[in-house]
């Protein structure tokens, strides 16, 4: 009986370590690799050296964001667009579009930095950039063109009526560090990285 005890006992041990031992590395591939956090992790883009009417592209989750440094006139367009009816939501009054800290129809913290996810928000190709006002007609104000359908998006990222694309590029979240840096992933009120 001593014996038979002693087997059931070191059984039962040698089971549950070796379940131990299975389940350690099976519990501990669940959690995500070192490429895949630096794939969703942050990204800082200095713009101090971006100047007025020039735009950086990033990579932000495996997507390009476009960072714009809007002048003067580009923005003097856009204020005549928001008082026209050539775009769906003139106002940006569709809060999924942008994070709720963004609002009005520049779509941005600050009115000279726009940030977008430059994927056409119709079938997800990369819009073109065409900041020259009649480059993609004559009616066109300068702006984002996607040559796989059609769509137009103004310097705020707002769709045009009468085209392919349902709504406007996507605005991330996104933080100023300084006047020179900013911060692609984190939201303003974020504390840490």
């Amino acid at each position: 009986m001593k014996r038979r005890r002693f087997l059931v006992g070191a059984t039962v041990v040698a089971g549950g370590a070796g379940a131990v031992f299975t389940a350690v590395p099976f519990v501990a591939s669940w959690q995500p690799s070192a490429r895949a956090k630096a794939a969703g992790a942050p990204v800082k883009v200095d713009v101090g050296k971006l100047e007025a009417g020039q735009q950086l592209t990033v990579e932000w989750r495996g997507r390009p964001v476009w960072v714009l440094h809007r002048t003067p006139a580009i923005l003097e367009r856009l204020a005549t667009l928001t008082d026209s009816d050539r775009l769906r939501d003139p106002l940006a009054e569709v809060a999924s579009q942008q994070p709720s800290y963004i609002s009005g129809p520049l779509r941005s913290l600050r009115e000279e930095f726009l940030v977008v996810i430059a994927i056409c928000t119709h079938l997800g190709c990369v819009p073109l950039f065409r900041p020259e006002p009649g480059s993609v007609g004559d009616d066109w104000p300068g702006g984002y063109f996607c040559p796989c359908h059609g769509s137009r998006f103004d310097f705020a990222g707002r769709v045009f009526k009468a085209v392919p694309a349902p709504i406007n590029l996507e605005v991330p979240p996104y933080r100023f560090l300084s006047d020179r840096q900013i911060e692609i992933g984190v939201d303003p009120e974020s504390t840490t990285s």
